[in-house]
């Protein structure tokens, strides 16, 4: 990290937080997940701050999600600064989801994969006609991580099912319609409620630049997306989808079949999980086992290097197909860390007992 790749800015009693690597999409990197938690354990105790605004530098959106190039990289060595990284990361998600005052995010343009994670779990969460979001981690043979299960399964009917699996980007006004966003913003308005935050309650400036969101697309192809991702194996749901008849949904089970098929048949199995954990603290001590273990999987390095390496898009998956995925590496990569855990749950709650 460099001193600018996160600013933090004061105006009255805004404390702002600005993700500043625009050349990279803002995407976070270790010391820019440790700067973000400095900022919020001063702000806290900080009379003069009463609200906290996280927002991305640049025009191409807030953030497209943890620097998994380095990630990668990492892995082939050993992975040790991978799993620090993501520990202090799913510590930082679960400190914005219970932060004692507003935080307000704006999921301006590009949000993905870990950006999701920095933004979504906010308690007032902005989009505008330009976002952007998703959880595309499918694709490069790992599954969605910072909480991102935790919101996704509690999104009305499949629509989460459907979005986790496929990767597929949704629109401000999806994000709305799905639990992931709170507030519609035109964009040529953002700066003007970042001025008013300085010196407005939270949620009277966002309420008073919220407008009604367009129709969600995704809500309303509801009927097929429920139908075939009800299913509680990820074949079943190929096959449902293929043979709907329905253009969208033969598209679907497409893009899914050039997914990694363990990333699939996991993010399945977590997003199934996640629905019956009762926290974001349960579902990210989860994430940890989860991430850890698919940081040994061939399919992660190899769908990095497919697609953000040697950009050839055309990965070879170990195994290729769905149906060979076995039964074991699914259960072994839900089993606890032991001392490892992530503790997050444990400490919200007592004791988490582990699916």
């Amino acid at each position: 990290m460099t001193d600018t790749d996160v600013l933090l800015q004061r105006t009255g009693h805004l404390g702002h937080v600005v993700l500043n690597r625009p050349q990279a999409m803002n995407a976070l990197n270790h010391g820019m997940i440790q700067a973000v938690a400095a900022a919020l354990d001063a702000w806290e105790t900080d009379d003069g701050v009463a609200t906290v605004l996280i927002s991305g530098a640049g025009e191409r959106g807030l953030c497209a999600g943890g620097d998994i190039v380095s990630i990668y990289h990492d892995a082939r060595t050993g992975g040790n600064q991978s799993e620090q990284f993501w520990r202090d990361e799913y510590h930082l998600n679960a400190r914005i989801k219970r932060y004692p005052k507003p935080v307000v995010a704006f999921m301006d343009g590009v949000v993905l994969g870990g950006g999701v994670g920095i933004s979504a779990h906010a308690s007032h969460r902005v989009v505008t006609e330009r976002s952007r979001i998703g959880m595309p981690e499918t694709g490069i043979g790992f599954v969605p991580d910072v909480g991102g299960t935790y919101l996704l399964s509690r999104a009305p009917g499949e629509l989460g099912t459907h979005a986790g699996l496929t990767g597929t980007m949704v629109s401000g006004a999806d994000a709305v319609a799905m639990g992931l966003a709170d507030h519609f913003v035109d964009s040529s308005l953002l700066p003007t409620l970042a001025a008013e935050l300085a010196g407005r309650n939270a949620s009277s400036a966002v309420a008073r630049h919220g407008q009604e969101p367009p129709e969600s697309a995704l809500l309303a192809a509801r009927a097929w997306i429920d139908d075939a991702y009800s299913a509680d194996d990820a074949v079943t749901i190929v096959k449902r989808l293929a043979g709907s008849g329905v253009p969208e949904a033969e598209k679907a089970a497409a893009t899914i079949a050039a997914k990694s098929p363990t990333a699939v048949t996991v993010t399945l199995e977590a997003l199934r999980r996640a629905r019956v954990l009762g926290s974001l603290e349960e579902v990210l001590d989860q994430d940890m086992r989860v991430s850890l273990r698919a940081l040994r999987w061939p399919d992660f390095a190899e769908g990095i290097r497919a697609q953000l390496v040697d950009k050839d898009r055309n990965p070879a998956w170990r195994p290729a197909a769905l149906a060979d995925v076995p039964a074991d590496v699914v259960k072994r990569t839900f089993e606890s860390l032991g001392p490892d855990e992530l503790g997050l749950g444990n400490a919200r709650n007592g004791s988490v007992k582990v699916p």
